[in-house]
């Protein structure tokens, strides 16, 4: 289906043409329709199907009738990435509308996103706390709201923000069409869309499936050598742009830092940066300043660069679900994409869940040339203490009096220490 059979505003057509868009997706077909006619709609879909596009042209073409300069739509994200990633694709779709988006969302200054929302936007892209914290402050007025958006549902109950998605339903008038996007429907995302959609239409495409424009392959490895693997395999495969996930923001933070003096162009995404650093990480990934990008989940599902070529777990993903989501970074824009995974003797029970998933066994891979049998150091080199931190510990008396035999314990001297210590360990 072509998006001119959508008969758009023509000034929301004239974006989509702008955009380089023509042919619909599935997930754009089935819902773009049933959003115009005004219904409540539920959209399975898994990440890269191209559903952002699927509420945004609809809502877009529905705010051309009406009054501006007040909140007219309210779309509600889980993370400040897939926020800026949505807004961007409002400015793009919908550049010749004259209509406004703003993002609200922690991590930066409140003031200036009081101002964007005073200057009238009729979009809003939010992050469920901060959203919270406008409401309270009466700094957003959502009274004449007409579309609200909850996208990766799923996700925001990982991340625990159903309580606040509840919150927030209080303040917006029942009269409004609702949309819910999500990857997977637990009994939690199911009983969220009973209570707050009216009659709603399910629209499903390959929900809880992965593309089948990527394929999959596992690397067996000892913990310890991990790091020597990953650079092994970037060394010997031919990569345009490469998205690793690590478990723990420390690990990003260090194996970013380790890829960048093996000297690869490759920046880290997690948790403990400021929002501007992670934008500035975002930006460099998408305009390839970087090649590779280092983050933890919390850029699973907020990174549209459809240039991705691997996907590598150096950390194999918590859940099923959180792999489909991972690798769905790559295969993107009918693009074929890798996705490698480094597997340890533990992720057994995991590597199950994924060929479930998958409908079958993923293919086990080694490197030739590559020593396996390296002895693991006494302990983890690879995120071990950085040198120039002191060791702030003394011995105990029973460790001196052992001290011949080698058994020592140790003890922190003071709170700081003990601090310094708890946060590293």
């Amino acid at each position: 289906m072509e998006f001119n059979e959508f008969n758009l505003h023509p000034h929301v057509a004239a974006g989509v043409t702008a955009a380089g868009y023509i042919s619909a997706t599935p997930i754009q077909a089935e819902a773009i329709p049933l959003v115009m006619q005004g219904r409540d709609v539920m959209g399975l879909a898994q990440t890269g199907t191209g559903k952002t596009a699927a509420f945004v042209l609809p809502i877009l073409h529905r705010l051309m009738q009406g009054e501006r300069r007040h909140v007219r739509a309210l779309v509600i994200a889980p993370t400040r990435e897939l926020a800026e990633q949505i807004n961007e694709a409002i400015g793009v779709l919908g550049k010749r509308t004259g209509l406004r988006s703003a993002t609200v969302y922690g991590g930066v200054s409140f003031n200036p996103q009081v101002s964007n929302l005073r200057r009238g936007a009729e979009i809003v892209v939010a992050c469920p706390g901060r959203l919270l914290d406008h409401i309270s402050q009466g700094t957003i007025n959502l009274s004449r709201l007409e579309v609200l958006v909850l996208d990766e549902a799923d996700h925001m109950f990982d991340m625990g923000f159903l309580p606040d998605i509840r919150r927030i339903l209080k303040h917006l008038s029942p009269r409004r069409q609702t949309l819910l996007f999500s990857a997977t429907m637990p009994e939690d995302i199911r009983n969220l869309a009973s209570d707050i959609l009216n009659e709603p239409v399910t629209v499903r495409v390959g929900a809880t499936s992965a593309a089948e424009t990527v394929s999959h392959a596992l690397y067996p490895v000892p913990q310890h050598l991990k790091t020597s693997l990953l650079l092994e395999l970037l060394r010997r495969t031919d990569t345009k742009s490469v998205l690793i996930f690590t478990r723990t923001k420390h690990r990003a933070k260090r194996l970013g830092e380790q890829l960048a003096k093996t000297g690869y162009r490759a920046a880290s995404l997690q948790g403990n940066l400021s929002q501007a650093r992670r934008q500035e990480a975002m930006n460099g990934f998408r305009n390839g300043t970087f090649q590779i990008l280092v983050a933890t989940d919390i850029a699973a599902r907020g990174i549209d660069v459809t240039r991705v070529s691997h996907v590598v777990n150096y950390d194999i993903p918590g859940t099923a679900d959180a792999y489909i989501h991972r690798i769905g970074r790559t295969g993107r824009a009918a693009c074929n994409g890798d996705a490698y995974t480094l597997v340890a003797g533990d992720d057994t029970d995991m590597v199950q869940a994924i060929e479930r998933v998958l409908g079958g066994p993923v293919e086990r891979r080694t490197l030739d040339g590559f020593d396996y049998g390296v002895a693991a150091p006494r302990r983890d080199s690879e995120f071990s203490r950085p040198a120039h931190q002191p060791a702030p510990y003394r011995k105990t008396a029973g460790a001196a009096k052992n001290a011949g035999s080698k058994s020592y314990s140790f003890r922190p001297k003071n709170s700081t220490a003990k601090k310094a210590a708890a946060k590293h360990w």
